[in-house]
């Protein structure tokens, strides 16, 4: 059985020993890093099953690491640890997509047993959502590992990567509604806050690109102060 593997970031020596060995102990294989900088190399050139994160770090802190990721739909788990435990430090950290945020000193068991949730909730999300590579409709032809649409057209066209966010998200929910805030979360991560204006220039595209009449559509639509629904 392959170990599930933890990226600790941490630069308090004797606790980042500790915690190492505690969670090697429990069974997971943990790589370490020290610093910003070298943590984000590490996640670019490494998978990991879970991040466990201290926001005060040299050269680049916590907050602009889980930034980093999920701007780059990086949706690795993170697991933020702090002395910063106002309100205002957690809410910022789950704000930019951390998953749970635990503040110093804290119980073993307790970040034990969060550790494990993490994952286990990870392992059930990527075994109850394939990854989905393509998709026709229409006889549009999405291509999403090449960032390609070949259109019924014959046109070929290039999105974006916040396009191809919105545009998967939509069809993987097809004839069901996805709030605002749903897509605030999973395509902008909470980074900035578009208002309906910005995501509705989305929206248009995709009508540019795939409706037959793009001012009546029958594929992407915008359902008034609630979300957008995709239909094929």
């Amino acid at each position: 059985m392959q170990k599930h593997s933890i990226l600790l970031v941490e630069d308090e020596e004797h606790l980042h020993e500790a915690l190492k060995l505690n969670l090697e102990m429990e069974g997971y294989e943990v790589d370490s890093a020290f610093d910003g900088g070298d943590a984000l190399k590490k996640i670019q050139s490494a998978h990991y099953d879970l991040l466990i994160l201290d926001i005060m770090l040299p050269s680049l802190d916590g907050f602009s690491i889980t930034e980093h990721m999920r701007l780059n739909n990086n949706q690795t788990p993170i697991l933020i640890l702090s002395a910063k435990n106002t309100s205002a430090n957690r809410v910022q950290g789950l704000k930019l997509g951390a998953d749970d945020y635990l503040t110093k000193p804290f119980n073993l068991e307790e970040l034990l047993l969060r550790v494990a949730k993490l994952i286990q909730k990870n392992a059930q999300q990527t075994n109850a959502s394939p990854q989905m590579d393509s998709y026709q409709f229409k006889g549009h032809s999405i291509d999403f590992n090449a960032s390609e649409v070949l259109l019924a057209s014959g046109q070929k066209i290039t999105l974006t990567k916040r396009e191809l966010l919105l545009l998967k998200l939509l069809i993987e929910h097809k004839h069901n509604v996805v709030t605002r805030e749903k897509i605030l979360q999973l395509v902008w991560g909470y980074q900035v806050f578009p208002n309906t204006r910005t995501i509705d220039n989305f929206i248009l595209n995709f009508r540019k690109y795939f409706e037959i009449d793009p001012k009546h559509p029958k594929h992407f639509i915008s359902m008034r102060g609630v979300g957008y629904k995709f239909q094929d």
